[in-house]
This record gives structure tokens, C-alpha cells and sequence, in this order.
């Protein structure tokens, strides 16, 4: 049998954390004192029996190595399933390696008080929830009524190109771009026409103008990703109105996934595309959810909005959202109670950003990497260091060999895992011009970030 089905509820209980605190304390073990708890060892998986369970709203602490190995984690246990169990830091999947906010624990533990988990009613809090935090933090007014849930940006995005873009045509992409984007595309049975950035010397990047438009002339739609991931720019106003003008004059919809809004670093600036003028707006929707900035991906819930009835009604057609009761309890508590948390944690990242572009500048030689404008992601280019350990020739003879193409960036992932215990995420598969990079996850405690570049600094100091 695997290790992970071999975890007796015990085992579970003490390294799992809150999901599995929840699914085996009923009511009455949930209010019981602290002291009762803690001799059980309910709600302190990390055997904690000072730490009071729900916790208080300020009890957090950034710094503290929140234990996720075998429990599942796409970030750590697919990480280790791939390479083994020397990955010491998986810095891949974009969630977050934090305890849950408090208020987001308070909310659910509550909830599960009521021993019934029958059919659930939304009231319009929840929708209301979205609209406030947007005008709250960016001056966004969305009418609630305009909200649609979903129980993914995914499954919203593709609901958009079921109704938008039918198989076949071209859907057009900014690339280097998020690779969840072609898993879209190839459910939808479209056609991705990747738009290649500039990139100049220090790493920045923009928009080739003349290949966007260019592109733009056969496409049916446009994902936008605002901030972009992998590299992190946030899109000016400018920027923004010019990409939707010439959608506009092309009839291409705009379909703007911001779901990395919330993660702007210090002296940057996101701007909603729903924020623009009225003509550009009512031919978009946009795409968003809690799931990135509380790290809420396993609860399932995201939403999507637009000015335009039209593409609204259109695109609910689509749109089969099954949502779940502790999902949504979940993202109404953050949207509602959680910016104190998230304020602090933006700091906390910001350093992790300035940490990360330092120590990769004075001890990763081969290796360059500028701090991204948002988003919790450091997108390293490491073509002079993969040139150094053979990579593209190495990719050349295994894809020879084999049934499967191998990339020079997978030979580098695979380096970096077996020599450091650090997985990283292949810039291959991020689209055009995502061949010589690798992307990083800093959504970390520092003492994580410092392992992982550490481990990252010896490994080449070898090679």
C-alpha cells in the first residue's frame, strides 16, 4: 500500500490541519475549553496545546513552517511522488504554504457545528461580499446582481469559450502565460495563438504591439491574465485600454483573469480592466475568486462578472456551478473579515520578493531574475546555467529515445530536484517564451525560501 493510504486517523488528525479537524469534531468537541481540547489533542495538529482552536483573528504568524506533506498537497506530495523524498522545498503549484486565516477557520468551524449538510441556499451576502471587497480595495462598483458564481476560474473561463469561441478558432494568448490557459483551450477544443512578449535585458517585458493586433484579426477571444503570470507585470491603464481597443475593433472578447490581483509588491498598481471606459468594459467579463489570495483552491468557489447583459445571459448558459456549503462559507469570511491578514501577508511576501532578487543576484551565477510588479512568483532565467549542464542536448537525446518530448526546462526541474530537493515549475510549459525559464513560488515562511535557494546555491556552486 502507499505511504499516504497507510495514515491512521490519528496520524491525520496531528498533521493535516484544519480540513481534517473539522470533518471529525462534532459539535460539542468544538466549543469545548481549551484545556479539554488540547489533552485530546483536537485542533492542534502540530502539537500545539497552547494554540486555541477556532483561533483568535490575530493569531497568525508567517514565519511558522506549516507541516503539508502527506496531506495531499498538489505543492508537496506530487512533488515528492514525481522525484522522491528528497524534495525538502516544492515551490511549484501557485497555493500558499500559511495556515489558513483565522477568520477563514472561525467562519468553517462554526459551520460545522450544524451536524446538517443539506441543500444550500445562497442569500445575496455572498455576491454582496465580492462587490464590497472590490470597491474597498480598488473603487470597483460591480453590481451584485451581475455576479456569477463558479466553482473555478477555470470552469468559468471555459464556459466563456463554449460560448465565444466555437471549436477550431483561435483563442489569443500572451506568452509567456499561464499554463492552465491551454488546458482551457484543448477542453474547449480551440486553438491557442500565442502573442510572444518583449523582453529587454533586464527582464522586463511588453507587449509586441503589431503581433497582438496582428493576432488579434483571427481570434474570437482574448484571455488576458492581470497581474500575468509567470512574469508578474501589472498592466497599466494604458496598457490595458490598448489591448481592449483593438479587441474592439477586431470583435474580440475580452475574458480577464485577475484571480492574482490581490498580490501587487510594493509601489505597483493593479488596475481592473473592469475599471476602463464603459465600451471597452461591456465587451469583457472578468474572472476572479478568493482561492488565490486566502489560498482557498480545494474549497472550489470563484466567480466571474460583466457590464454586458448580453455576454452575462450568454455565458450562464454554459455555466453549471456546483458549489460547496464550507466553499462558500469559506470565501464569504475571508472577502469579509480577512484583509487585516491579508495586508500583513502582503508585506511578508513583498520581503520574501526583495529576499529571493538579492540572493539570486550575488549567489546564483547563470541565473538572473527581476522582482515581478504582483503575483507571489519569481520567474528565474536560467538559459546560461541550463547551457552550463548540457540541458538542450540532454532533452535532444531523451526525446530521441522516448515516447514523450522532454525540454530542456524539464531537465533543468529535474536537476534542481534531485541535487537540491527544490521543485520548480518548467517555463516550457508556459507558452511561447517560456523556453530558458523556471518559475518559483515565494508564497512561503522564509525559513522555506532560504532552504530552497540555499540548497539551490550549493547545487550550482557543484555543477
Amino acid at each position: 500500500m502507499h505511504r499516504r493510504e497507510r495514515f491512521s486517523r490519528r496520524h491525520f488528525l496531528r498533521n493535516a490541519g484544519t480540513t481534517a479537524v473539522l470533518g471529525a469534531a462534532g459539535a460539542s468537541s468544538l466549543v469545548r475549553p481549551r484545556s479539554a481540547a488540547a489533552r485530546e489533542g483536537i485542533g492542534h495538529p502540530d502539537g500545539n496545546p497552547d494554540r486555541p482552536f477556532p483561533p483568535a483573528l490575530d493569531d497568525y504568524d508567517f514565519d511558522e513552517v506549516y507541516e503539508r506533506k502527506g496531506t495531499d498537497s498538489v505543492r508537496w506530495d506530487r512533488a515528492v511522488n514525481q522525484y522522491g523524498d528528497g524534495i525538502v522545498a516544492g515551490m511549484g503549484v501557485a497555493d500558499m504554504d500559511f495556515r489558513a486565516a483565522p477568520c477563514v477557520t472561525r467562519a468553517l468551524a462554526e459551520r460545522c457545528t450544524h451536524e446538517n449538510w443539506g441543500y444550500m441556499h445562497r442569500p445575496d451576502s455572498y455576491a454582496q461580499a465580492v462587490a464590497e471587497w472590490n470597491h474597498r480595495r480598488y473603487g470597483l462598483d460591480i453590481d451584485p446582481s451581475t455576479i456569477v458564481f463558479t466553482t473555478g476560474v477555470h470552469p468559468g473561463i471555459i464556459a466563456a469559450l463554449h460560448t465565444f469561441s466555437p471549436p477550431g478558432t483561435r483563442v489569443l494568448l500572451q506568452t509567456p502565460t499561464y499554463s492552465g490557459f491551454y488546458t482551457d483551450v484543448r477542453f474547449s477544443r480551440t486553438v491557442a495563438d500565442d502573442s510572444p512578449m518583449l523582453v529587454d535585458a533586464d527582464g522586463r517585458y511588453s507587449i509586441d504591439w503589431d503581433d497582438f493586433e496582428r493576432r488579434a484579426r483571427r481570434c474570437n477571444t482574448f484571455i488576458l491574465c492581470n497581474p500575468q503570470n509567470p512574469t508578474g507585470n501589472c498592466w497599466s491603464a494604458e496598457d490595458l485600454t490598448r489591448m481592449g481597443e483593438i479587441c474592439l475593433r477586431h470583435r474580440v472578447i475580452v475574458l480577464a483573469d485577475e484571480i492574482h490581483c490581490d498580490f501587487v509588491t510594493a509601489g505597483n498598481t493593479y488596475t481592473p480592466f473592469a475599471s476602463l471606459d464603459k465600451e471597452l468594459v461591456d465587451n469583457s467579463l472578468t474572472f476572479k475568486s478568493a482561492s488565490k489570495s486566502f489560498s482557498l483552491a480545494a474549497m472550489k468557489v470563484a466567480w466571474y462578472h460583466s457590464t454586458n447583459p448580453d455576454l452575462l445571459a450568454r455565458t450562464r448558459l454554459n455555466t453549471r456551478a456546483d458549489l460547496s456549503t464550507l466553499g462558500m462559507v469559506a470565501s464569504r469570511a475571508a472577502l469579509k473579515e480577512g484583509e487585516p491578514w491579508l495586508d500583513d501577508l502582503l508585506s511578508y511576501l513583498d520581503a520574501n520578493h526583495d529576499f529571493a532578487a538579492s540572493f539570486v543576484r550575488d549567489n546564483l551565477p547563470g541565473i538572473t531574475h527581476r522582482k515581478g510588479q504582483g503575483t507571489y512568483l519569481a520567474w528565474l532565467n536560467v538559459a546560461e546555467f541550463a547551457d552550463r549542464i548540457g540541458a538542450a542536448g540532454t532533452a535532444e537525446r531523451e526525446s530521441a529515445e522516448g515516447t514523450d518530448t522532454r525540454t530542456p526546462e524539464q531537465v533543468v526541474q529535474r536537476w534542481f530536484a534531485e541535487r537540491a530537493g527544490v521543485f520548480l515549475n518548467p517555463g516550457s510549459s508556459y507558452g511561447t517564451g517560456g523556453g530558458g525559464y523556471m518559475r518559483m513560488n515565494l508564497a512561503s515562511p522564509r525559513a522555506i525560501v532560504e532552504r530552497a535557494l540555499n540548497n539551490m546555491a550549493a547545487a550550482v556552486a557543484e555543477a
